[in-house]
């Protein structure tokens, strides 16, 4: 996990948003909105948006604003 939230965190500074589906394929994360609760706990300022699938399903993006 600790790791998982350094990769997360490095990835994010770049100005990268990240999607469950991309932390699972990046950092084989399977629980992103915990590493992202995590992070937000020891103080790290992340946002979220909500964007729509081609599908329709609606997923949750995080950044770093």
């Amino acid at each position: 996990m600790e790791n998982q939230n350094k990769m997360i965190k490095a990835y994010l500074e770049k100005g990268k948003r990240l999607t469950s589906l991309e932390a699972l394929d990046l950092f084989g994360c399977f629980r992103l909105s915990a590493r992202i609760s995590e992070l937000k706990t020891s103080g790290y300022y992340i946002e979220k948006t909500m964007i729509e699938l081609p599908s329709g399903k609606k997923i949750a993006e995080y950044y770093k604003p």
